[in-house]
């Protein structure tokens, strides 16, 4: 079938045998992700890079060893935040989290006015700043739930924790990261007319 790119598990058995280039695919398909894995982990742009190609590395030449009927995606996930814990853990650094959030609306889309930009801007600073006072544990859950997308599934596979793991504690670190977010930025109540 040509034309039609090639899905995961095709890609793996190329590069198992040898073909470099399938191989490249996987990289390119998965970059991103792992590099945003890796910085929610490391919170160093430069580390996050080097964990990143890392684990890719590592990937590579475990493919031998990984699973045929298993997704490839929190596979590798598992492999990238191990290199970057080893790496924040080597280095010992405790920076603030300083996460890098796409923005942006659907292409064609008028701009946010200066007022709503600047609110937006005003709540992420405030919610990226409750989301790094909470522990590692708490952060990594919604991190990889919430801002990286992935499914419970295959969080729990990041985490090497059971699903029903998962959801125990997004709950708990979502109620701790509710009592560090501002009053300011709770939901309003309904407002009343007193005319």
């Amino acid at each position: 079938m040509e034309g039609r790119p090639l899905q995961d598990p095709e890609l793996i058995e190329l590069a198992r045998e040898g073909d470099v280039r399938a191989y490249g695919e996987l990289v390119e398909r998965y970059r991103d992700l792992a590099f945003r894995t890796a910085y929610l982990i490391t919170r160093s742009a430069a580390e996050a890079e080097d964990a990143a190609q890392d684990a890719f590395v590592k990937a590579y030449y475990a493919l031998g060893r990984f699973r045929r009927q298993e997704p490839f995606r929190p596979w590798l996930l598992r492999i990238v935040s191990n290199e970057a814990k080893n790496r924040v853990r080597s280095a010992r650094r405790r920076e603030g989290l300083a996460l890098r959030l796409a923005e942006g609306g659907p292409p064609g889309d008028a701009g946010p006015s200066p007022e709503s930009a600047a609110t937006a801007r005003e709540t992420q600073e405030a919610l990226l700043a409750a989301l790094a006072a909470l522990r590692e544990e708490d952060r990594l859950v919604i991190a990889y739930r919430y801002l990286l997308e992935l499914s419970e599934a295959e969080t729990a596979e990041v985490l090497g924790v059971r699903p029903g793991t998962v959801k125990s504690r997004l709950s708990r670190a979502l109620g701790r990261l509710r009592e560090r977010v501002p009053a300011s930025l709770a939901p309003a109540g309904p407002e009343t007319d007193d005319a």
